[in-house]
């Protein structure tokens, strides 16, 4: 690794699908896990958007954050053919498009993040303080804002990606023009992934806590559903903020084979992402009757119950 201009041909962020080992099994590996994310992901979220699975138990702020996470899903896995196209041959489509498209990549992971984000405090509101909201033009500030913010999270990918020449193939990857920045993009990232991480975790216990109080209301079903969903969150999400913390540390140590370690395993682990947003249809729209408005407020109500019959 230059210590002064340090650059990777890989790209280690959340969007990254532009991964260059060679094509072997460090290779093979995320590729199938992209591939496999596409294939059952698009259809999931098309069926999603087409047949709306228990929305009619849904209040019209869980709809509309519904449709947003598919689409925030639907935005980065439907450039995936494109990447995995990169990956197993070279970078045909100019700097114009590997910029459009990881920022695309981007704004989706970040989107589709921030949606499961609100989901999860919109549901411990309700549950834990009781709290509705049915204001249409707020629901529609928040979700321009959550836009808005991962438009913003997305432009450091916008300035460091570049189509770059190595052994005569061409790539579309991250390049950085320094070790302070390289820490900085990597630091950043995990420090926004591991606040939505516990976010969402503390939304969900505090409210499986909170119905699980009510003993007449506790249902099985929901309680699996909140463990599904965090465990998941923490398998695909946790692991690739950790190298990117790893990652870091090598970099500033100059520990050339910790750093290569973290990038290859990092190939993998990137791709993971991907699986997350072919999950959320199977986690968020087709069991969402377990987490519909009427269900949280019955355990609401039957936990507060439950609360003032002890405090009496």
């Amino acid at each position: 690794m230059n210590s002064s201009v340090p650059s990777s041909n890989v790209s280690i962020s959340p969007g990254n699908v532009v991964l260059h080992p060679s094509w072997d099994f460090d290779g093979l590996v995320p590729s199938v896990v992209l591939s496999f994310s596409f294939l059952l992901g698009v259809p999931g979220n098309i069926a999603v958007l087409v047949f709306r699975p228990n929305f009619q138990h849904l209040s019209s702020v869980s709809q509309k954050l519904m449709l947003n996470l598919v689409v925030s899903d639907l935005l980065c896995l439907l450039t995936l053919p494109l990447w995995i196209y990169d990956f197993i041959n070279i970078w045909t489509f100019g700097l114009v498009a590997c910029k459009i498209l990881t920022f695309l990549v981007y704004c989706g992971i970040y989107g589709s993040r921030l949606t499961v984000t609100a989901l999860s405090v919109q549901r411990y509101l309700l549950v834990v303080h009781q709290k509705t909201w049915t204001h249409q033009t707020g629901v529609t500030l928040l979700l321009v804002l959550l836009w808005l913010v991962s438009i913003i999270l997305s432009i450091p990918a916008l300035v460091v990606r570049q189509v770059t020449t190595d052994q005569n193939k061409t790539r579309c990857e991250s390049q950085y023009s320094s070790e302070a920045q390289w820490i900085t993009v990597l630091l950043t990232e995990a420090l926004i992934g591991f606040t939505i991480f516990f976010v969402v975790v503390f939304s969900y216990t505090r409210l499986q806590k909170k119905v699980k109080r009510a003993a007449f209301f506790n249902n099985p079903q929901t309680s699996r559903l909140v463990t599904t969903i965090i465990v998941s969150l923490f398998a695909l999400w946790v692991p690739f903020h950790f190298f990117d913390v790893l990652i870091s540390a090598a970099i500033l140590l100059h520990n050339e084979n910790l750093l290569k370690l973290c990038l290859n395993v990092s190939y993998t682990v990137g791709a993971l992402n991907f699986v997350n947003s072919c999950l959320n249809p199977f986690l968020y729209a087709f069991t969402s009757y377990n987490f519909s408005a009427t269900q949280l407020e019955r355990g609401a109500a039957a936990a507060s119950t439950f609360e003032n019959h002890l405090q009496s």
